[in-house]
């Protein structure tokens, strides 16, 4: 696409816009709830109870096909606080990763409350969403960092010694500030995952999770993306690991057909940084988006994470128009999922319109707040 900051969108790049922002949010939602129901499980389990070639279809979890985690709820709240810290850029305050922690403490609110709070103005209509205050099995490292008005920075960290996926698989919506330089993405990504994942392998498996989304929502190939996150990597202390698994996963795919072993392999013990790896494997030996996904899926280590991280890609990639209807139609929180994509994409073309200096939709201020 190669959109800039301050480009003016023709109507042709605003839809191609809308159209990969929603890809991204619904791909990531969908490879959520399809891992969910055998998050937990071995390829053995996952076979005994599904079949030979594994889970192909979405099955129930939390009591209902389609469902999803903490994963896409807080993929939803990353949304919300991009929202809101370009809305609150009109009163001088910019300091993103304040904003989306505001965001994040708004999810974890939801974790504690038994529904939405409407004394609190400030909120904004997302944390009035009831389907996102069910609990679904919420990272132990997200309730902690996020337990407290105390942000994580990369100077003094939440959970230090944390390397799970769940930073990485919220982070998507970084690399869709298309108009960003890729820099800036990938170290909002990784100040925004050390307010709750501190080891270095996880916040910058999310930071080059996010320029890789960039690049792919830009139009870049999946394989020019990968190396855009390379050579930002590059240089960053604690980046080895990430670097390895990257490269391990671009090897990958030139040895043989894909199999669930070769995801296993490259998923490792579950870290961030084997999931990302187990994600771009997935995107570039898929056939298709359902068969991306299924491999996504069918391995030993965290289903829903890898899944989640592989639609992301997968949706940036192709576009809404390429996920599969009949999951898409039984979606958790789809409608919810589809109003924010498309704020999104209206807050980013069309912000000044919105709020600004000719004036303000007092409506949408009431969505996304200043406060």
């Amino acid at each position: 696409m190669g959109v800039t900051a301050g480009a003016v969108w023709g109507r042709a790049e605003q839809q191609d816009f809308r159209s990969r922002v929603r890809g991204t949010l619904l791909g990531a939602a969908v490879g959520d709830a399809l891992g969910a129901p055998v998050d937990a499980l071995t390829l053995e389990e996952i076979r005994e109870a599904h079949g030979a070639e594994g889970l192909l279809d979405l099955a129930p979890a939390y009591g209902r096909r389609g469902a999803v985690t903490h994963l896409t709820q807080l993929t939803l709240f990353s949304v919300d606080g991009l929202i809101r810290a370009q809305v609150r850029r009109d009163t001088g305050a910019w300091h993103p990763p304040t904003d989306v922690h505001r965001a994040y403490r708004r999810w974890a609110a939801t974790q504690s409350d038994w529904g939405p709070d409407e004394r609190r103005k400030d909120d904004g209509w997302l944390a009035r969403e009831e389907w996102l205050y069910a609990r679904r099995d919420p990272a132990r490292a997200c309730l902690l960092g996020l337990g407290d008005d105390i942000m994580g920075t990369l100077d003094a960290p939440k959970n230090p010694g944390e390397s799970g996926p769940e930073a990485a698989a919220r982070s998507a919506p970084f690399g869709l500030l298309v108009g960003w330089e890729p820099q800036l993405v990938m170290q909002l990504a990784v100040e925004c995952a050390a307010q709750t994942h501190g080891h270095p392998a996880a916040y910058l498996s999310a930071g080059a999770y996010a320029v890789v989304v960039h690049a792919l929502a830009r139009g870049e190939s999946l394989d020019a993306a990968v190396q855009q996150a390379l050579a930002l990597l590059a240089g960053r202390p604690g980046q080895q690991q990430v670097t390895d698994a990257l490269q391990h996963a671009l090897g990958a795919v030139r040895q043989g057909m894909p199999s669930p072993g070769r995801v296993e392999e490259l998923a490792g013990d579950g870290a961030a940084e084997g999931l990302l790896a187990a994600a771009v494997y997935c995107v570039l030996v898929g056939d298709d988006v359902r068969h991306g996904l299924c491999l996504a899926v069918n391995h030993g280590g965290p289903s829903a994470a890898t899944a989640a991280l592989t639609g992301g890609l997968l949706g940036a990639l192709h576009g809404e128009t390429a996920l599969p209807p009949a999951w898409l139609a039984e979606l958790e929180g789809r409608p919810s999922l589809l109003v924010l994509a498309d704020d999104f994409a209206m807050e980013m073309t069309q912000g000044p319109a919105l709020h600004g200096p000719a004036g303000s939709s007092p409506g949408w201020l009431a969505r996304y707040p200043r406060g």
